[in-house]
């Protein structure tokens, strides 16, 4: 019994050393409390309010003896319990010293029950439970080097400063690149806690679309009645894992050209949503680049060359020209004349470079060769096209040797046959 009573000890402290360690791995994170503006304010937009805030996070009880900076205001001073630990990844809380910091924001919300067809079986009851009558607050945050974004819901009892987060969607794919054809996952996970009167209601999960400007559901799924509303063609999700662990990623089996954009992810509950967004960028490589072949060139001629790019994706791509004359030195000719970009019917673009180049202003005299450098998020690419010269301006030194022994040689020539004509008319 002795032994059995010292192992259940030291699986006691060491359970409770786990927490305090989880615990300590847990920021404190410095947010943007943000809210209207009390009273009436005039223009488009309501005016806000922006004060500096701070949220101590801890996964489990909290000790509220931290000291408090005085440059921030006793009541924007927050206690946030996270039992999942959403609130305690290693991105939101830097190196001491470290100069770049997550971004955070933090703002009251409102529970309200949402009109999407898709989300509206989860409040189909006309009467909201009194557990909403409480303090709510949402926060976003982006940690550093887009490792993560998350979004939460928080409650509290009215007037407290101890927050307990009820819902959080986390995304670790912020930003992703891929390229054209190969299956994407753009990470949306959730976590509801147990202990919420709202946590057996049901969910729902939208992604949408976005790009400039314009946008589209790409996937509805209602978790309640287990009913997809909407969905998008080689766009699905991971319904057993969606069920099991809150695991609402977004899978796409083969990345097109028109697939980059923002997407959201956003989790309903009844009465409360939260959501991520992440980039998506579809990129080609390799693409091809053309320049034209050159004629046979004169000092003094205006001389055009044109280089093509084609079956690039995304746009950006810069377009270049170089010079190497036959000795091997590299000089930089500029960009040309980039005409627009046109979209080929697999979503892929071309653009073009016109260079006029005068011989008579650029020393081109001993020929070389033309460079077309085409620089793409899916690579870089370059191809280069001779040009040859009729004629010298400046003769070289090898140039001048070279010719005064063929005038030797000549020479020699015309010497030898007037000798021999003058040989055959003595005799």
């Amino acid at each position: 019994m002795t032994y059995f009573s010292t192992i259940y000890k030291l699986s006691l402290v060491a359970a409770v050393c786990f927490v305090q360690a989880e615990d300590s791995r847990c920021p404190v994170l410095e947010c943007w409390f943000v809210q209207e503006k009390t009273g009436r304010g005039g223009g488009l937009t309501a005016a806000v309010d922006q004060e500096r805030s701070l949220l101590h996070v801890s996964t489990g009880a909290h000790s509220q003896t931290q000291k408090v900076p005085s440059d921030i205001k006793p009541e924007r001073i927050y206690f946030v319990t996270d039992p999942a630990g959403s609130f305690c990844h290693q991105s939101l809380d830097p190196p001491r010293g470290s100069i770049e910091k997550p971004s955070c924001e933090t703002n009251p919300f409102l529970p309200y029950p949402s009109s999407l067809k898709w989300a509206a079986s989860l409040t189909d009851s006309e009467r909201s439970p009194h557990y909403l009558q409480a303090d709510w607050f949402s926060t976003s945050i982006l940690g550093t080097n887009k490792e993560l974004a998350i979004s939460g819901i928080m409650r509290a009892p009215t007037a407290s400063k101890e927050l307990s987060v009820i819902l959080s969607t986390t995304t670790k794919t912020v930003s992703v690149h891929t390229r054209l054809g190969d299956p994407v996952r753009l990470d949306c996970s959730f976590w509801v806690d147990p202990s919420s009167p709202l946590s057996g209601s049901g969910f729902a999960v939208e992604w949408r679309y976005q790009f400039r400007g314009k946008g589209r559901v790409v996937l509805a799924y209602d978790g309640k009645t287990d009913h997809l509303a909407d969905d998008d063609e080689g766009a699905t999700l991971d319904f057993d894992a969606l069920h099991k662990r809150g695991n609402a990623s977004l899978i796409l089996q083969k990345a097109e050209v028109h697939h980059s954009g923002m997407y959201i992810c956003t989790v309903f509950l009844p009465y409360l949503s939260t959501q991520v967004t992440m980039e998506l960028e579809v990129s080609l490589h390799p693409f091809a680049i053309h320049p034209s072949p050159l004629p046979l060139t004169v000092p003094g001629q205006i001389l055009t060359v044109q280089c093509d790019a084609s079956g690039f994706a995304p746009l950006s791509l810069t377009l270049s020209w170089q010079y190497k004359d036959v000795h091997g030195k590299t000089k930089y000719l500029g960009s040309g004349r980039v005409t627009g970009h046109k979209q080929a019917w697999d979503g892929t673009y071309s653009q073009s470079s016109r260079l006029e180049l005068d011989t008579a202003t650029i020393d081109l005299s001993r020929g070389g060769e033309l460079t077309c450098v085409a620089e793409h998020l899916g690579g870089a690419r370059q191809a280069s096209v001779a040009l040859n010269m009729l004629g010298f301006s400046t003769p070289t030194i090898e140039d001048s040797m070279a010719m005064v022994g063929v005038a030797l040689v000549l020479y020699g020539l015309i010497k030898f046959i007037s000798w021999t004509f003058t040989s055959s008319g003595l005799g």
